[in-house]
């Protein structure tokens, strides 16, 4: 658990999330960090997976593949972040 409080957005919309496909990097290839990553839940998946993709493309199918396992989401009741 963070020490950091977290405050209420009274209302506001919540920026702090931007759709992969409107990051100003997005289009840069993938990271060394996001490549091990993929790879290890293609392999828990059972996929194969290209990570000759561009960080955009790279998170989308890390989100993807989080819910096909079910690594990364988060459950009722966890309170830890």
């Amino acid at each position: 658990m963070n020490n950091q409080q977290q405050q209420p957005n009274n209302g506001a919309p919540d920026n702090t999330i931007k759709n992969p496909e409107d990051w100003k990097t997005g289009s840069e290839p993938i990271t060394g960090a996001q490549a091990s990553y993929l790879e290890t839940l293609a392999s828990e998946a059972h996929e194969e997976v290209d990570t000759n993709i561009s960080k955009a493309e790279a998170s989308m199918k890390i989100e993807e593949l989080q819910n096909k396992t079910g690594r990364g989401v988060k459950r009722s009741g966890d309170d830890s972040e």
